[in-house]
């Protein structure tokens, strides 16, 4: 009877653990919840108020569950906190979702988490108002770690005469501020040029292009990186290929100058052959060292290598590669054999043979 009892009280607390309420004690959901745009372009601030109906227990702690939805990994992130105000990053272009819990626990509980059976919940919807479509084909690159410069796409539903403007945010700055120098296609903006404006690393970069028009403002695009993503090494300038007396091509190569760590780097080898008959093949070879050999070269092959590289995923999320480098051949004498090869004074005779016909016929 005694384990039966024990088996019940363990059940009871399991079901109270779990459930949304224990004993007769339930919790509402919270009251009031806001997202508030501070203008900072995706980093909003959330807040909420306590219940109406709180309990007022002071030997119990009131702790709240933030939920959002997070577009970047298309999950939920939740958030435990004591506090009724929490920041986070958002995709302006999607819906942005957001919902709150109450929790309960403290000796009013029996030290068991009670949560609230419902949460209070706002989602709001990306913006509808503007003139056109957003700009297209975003990207911005931040060259061999230099500078960076941000392009986009005009779209072909913007009205004639708009004029579109860059504004971006991150954590340094207290509010937005405006492209410091325009790239142009002939008279319209097509991008932003960053080199006399740093821009920080490792952290969140919010950009907004917006415009205005004749017909009224035009549709804002949002977007949200981080440059250390966004790198673009330098081009690797010159390629020293030599052959070992075993008959092996022996590929080396140094990295580009500037400040993109060489261990982060990755190359990519692009090997063309060609062959007596004037027939190319190509390979591309991945490597994380700076060199390269390779077996079995014949020497009726011509063989030419370029070399490229980017970030690797163990110090950057992504990235791009960088340009081809210039390209380095190995020279090769092609031998033919002396029955190919006709002698200068056979071919006079030949010729004056085919002559001295001619003039017959002629004749």
């Amino acid at each position: 009877m005694a384990s039966v009892s024990w088996m019940a009280v363990m059940l009871l607390l399991i079901t109270c653990r779990e459930s949304m309420h224990c004993d007769g004690l339930t919790v509402d959901p919270p009251d009031d919840l806001v997202i508030s745009d501070l203008g900072h372009f995706g980093r909003l601030q959330i807040s909420w108020s306590p219940p109406a109906g709180q309990i007022n227990e002071t030997e119990c702690s009131h702790l709240y569950q933030l939920e959002y939805f997070n577009s970047y990994s298309d999950s939920w992130s939740p958030i435990r906190t004591f506090k009724r105000t929490y920041t986070a990053q958002f995709d302006l272009m999607k819906d942005v979702r957001v919902r709150v819990y109450t929790l309960l626990r403290g000796p009013c509980t029996n030290d068991t988490l009670i949560k609230s059976s419902s949460y209070t919940e706002v989602v709001q919807k990306p913006p509808s108002t503007g003139v056109g479509t957003p700009v297209q084909d975003f990207v911005c690159v931040y060259h061999n770690m230099k500078y960076v410069e941000c392009n986009w796409g005009r779209s072909p539903k913007l009205p004639a005469n708009s004029q579109q403007h860059l504004y971006f945010w991150h954590k340094e700055l207290e509010q937005a501020e405006e492209c410091p120098t325009y790239v142009k296609t002939g008279e319209t903006r097509s991008g932003c040029n960053f080199t006399e404006s740093s821009l920080p690393e490792f952290t969140d970069i919010n950009f907004c292009v917006n415009g205005s028009s004749q017909e009224g403002p035009l549709k804002p695009a949002f977007v949200s990186l981080q440059i250390t993503n966004q790198v673009k090494p330098g081009t690797t300038e010159k390629l020293d290929l030599r052959t070992d007396p075993d008959a092996q091509l022996d590929l080396r190569w140094n990295s580009p100058a500037g400040r993109v760590p060489a261990h982060c780097l990755e190359w990519k080898v692009e090997h063309n052959q060609e062959g007596p008959d004037g027939k190319i093949t190509s390979q591309q070879i991945l490597t994380n060292q700076k060199s390269l050999k390779l077996s079995s070269i014949h020497d009726t092959q011509r063989n030419c290598f370029r070399v490229r590289s980017k970030l690797s995923k163990y110090c950057a999320n992504k990235g791009f590669w960088s340009e081809w480098s210039p390209q380095t051949c190995q020279p090769v004498l092609k031998v033919r054999s002396l029955r190919d090869v006709k002698k200068p004074d056979a071919l006079l005779a030949n010729l004056f043979a085919r002559s001295s016909v001619v003039t017959v016929t002629d004749a």
